[in-house]
Parts: structure tokens; sequence; C-alpha cells
């Protein structure tokens, strides 16, 4: 039976963590091909520009050995064009997985419910699930343990913000979330994610003060206040979120030996200054770079290749 990764609701908490281990050997192995996906090939499905998405999959995918087809939005027009269902189906015919970046989470899901090959969410406006594996992946190799530790996500409760909480609670991580009062996370995906936490012994907690939220982190993390999509809310945002901007004086409370992160692009002066996001505690690159290596750990998981 075919699976999909549409969130991180998909995976167990032990599928999580199986994933980061073969992504850390395969990390460990850069540059050498892998024959895992040959004679495979996956479709590249995106309605929205993207850098670090569409090469980390392409290098990616070419590194196991598979071929990757990318279909932009001339390409398909998905839901103008040609109905998420049809394109499922006919796809489904030629490659052996897709990998969709769309504007609405529904489009991935009417996709995975058509297709006979596994859907692999690569960013929708309500989940990103590999930029939190790739994440996950991240603070792994710089503490070894997840549990117990504590990420403190400052700024806009969107996509990045729900694939984060719900990673971090399956792997008993504590997250604290600081954002201005009405973009806090989605109240459905908090919910779901405190029911992991429950179980693993993580907490979720909400903050409107991130000097409050940031006491003592990890890990410190932020995003654009400003998404794909929503340019016209541009000013309004970032007179709302000026408060939330990650600054050395925000920073000076968090553990003295926490890391930055940023899932990119980055505003420097905006949500982040020069000074953090380019110092001694940011791994913004090595973050860009494991959403590679967890990416192949995932095709080769939904395509039993690993």
């Amino acid at each position: 039976m075919k699976r999909d990764l549409i969130s991180l609701t998909d995976l167990s908490s032990d599928e999580i963590l199986q994933l980061l281990d073969v992504a850390l050997d395969l990390k460990s192995k850069k540059g050498q091909l892998h024959d895992a996906l040959k004679g495979k090939s996956v479709g590249l499905i995106f309605q929205k520009p993207s850098n670090r998405t569409r090469v980390s999959f392409e290098v990616g995918i070419h590194q196991l050995g598979g071929n990757c087809v990318y279909l932009g939005p001339k390409e398909i027009n998905l839901g103008k064009r040609e109905t998420p269902s049809d394109v499922a189906n006919t796809l489904s015919r030629y490659l052996d997985a897709i990998v969709a970046r769309t504007f609405l989470n529904s489009d991935v899901i009417d996709l995975a419910n058509h297709a006979t090959i596994p859907i692999i969410n690569g960013l929708s406006d309500l989940y990103h699930p590999c930029q939190a594996l790739a994440d996950l992946l991240s603070v792994k190799e710089n503490f070894q343990d997840l549990k117990g530790m504590t990420l403190t996500y400052v700024g806009d409760g969107n996509n990045v913000c729900h694939s984060l909480m719900l990673g971090c609670a399956k792997v008993g991580m504590h997250m604290h979330i600081a954002s201005p009062k009405g973009y806090a996370p989605k109240e459905k995906v908090l919910s779901q994610a405190k029911e992991f936490a429950q179980s693993s012994g993580a907490t979720i907690k909400l903050f409107t003060s991130p000097r409050e939220a940031i006491h003592n982190t990890h890990v410190v993390y932020t995003d654009v206040w400003v998404s794909m999509g929503q340019e016209e809310e541009s000013q309004e945002r970032i007179d709302l979120f000026k408060e939330f901007q990650i600054n050395n004086d925000l920073t000076a409370l968090a553990d003295k030996d926490y890391i930055f992160m940023h899932c990119l692009p980055a505003h420097r002066g905006q949500e982040v200054t020069a000074e953090v996001i380019d110092g001694p505690h940011s791994i913004i690159f090595d973050q860009a770079e494991n959403r590679m290596h967890i990416q192949k750990a995932i095709l080769m998981f939904l395509l039993g290749s690993h």
C-alpha cells in the first residue's frame, strides 16, 4: 500500500527518527552516487517559485540514480487547466512519485487521493514537512539528542511553524511559539501537536512576548513576516511584527550555546538582524543543505528503497 507525506502526522515518531538516521548516513557519504532510485522517475509539480526545494530535490534524485521531471505552473496550471484528479491519474502512469509545491494544501490532498504513487508535500499553505524534518536533522547534528531540547519559534504561525510543532511534538522536543495576537498557529494543528506531545513528554507553549518565549532556549527559529501570496499585507505585517525581530538583545536571553535557524529566504533587517543570521550561532546553510539529505531519505522510504 502506497504511503504519502502530506503532513508529519503521516509518520510515526520511530519513522521520523529512522529518517534522520538514514539522512545522516547519506550525508556522511556526500557526493557518492547511490542506485536506490535507479530506473525510477520523480515529478516535481510546482505552482510557486523555488530555490532550495527544487534544487535539493533535483540533485538528490540524481544522486540516488533517479530521473527528475520538473513541471512548473505553465505546464500544468493545477486546478485551472487540469484538475488535480486528472493530473494524479495521468502522472501515476508515468512516474514513481510526485513532489507537489502548491498554494493550497487541499490540492496536495486531492493529488494523494487520486494518485497510485506516493505524493510528497514540498510546501503548501498549511504544512512544510520536508523543511521541518531537515530542521530536526540540523538540531540532531548539533545537539545529538532531540528529546528535552527547547526550540523557540518567533514570528507568524505559518506552514513552517505548523510542521515544526508536529515534528517537535513527535520526537519529544519542547516548543515555544511567540507571535502577535491573531497570528498564532491554527488551533486544529496546535491540538494535533499537543496530542502527540502528551505521548512524547514534550510541551508546546504559546507566547505574545518573544522575550518570555526565548528564555534559555536551545534553538532560536524565525521565518519571513510576509510569505508568497501575502504581499498586499506587507506594510501591515512589518509594522505589527517589528517587536518580534531576532536581534542580539533578544538572543542574549537564550542558552549560551544556542543555534539560530531560518528556513530562507531571509530579509535582513526585518525578521532578523545581519549580526544574528550571519553570526557564529547561525546554521542556516547547514540547515539548507540538510533539505537534500532528508529528502533523499524520504524518497527511499516511500519508494521502498531504504
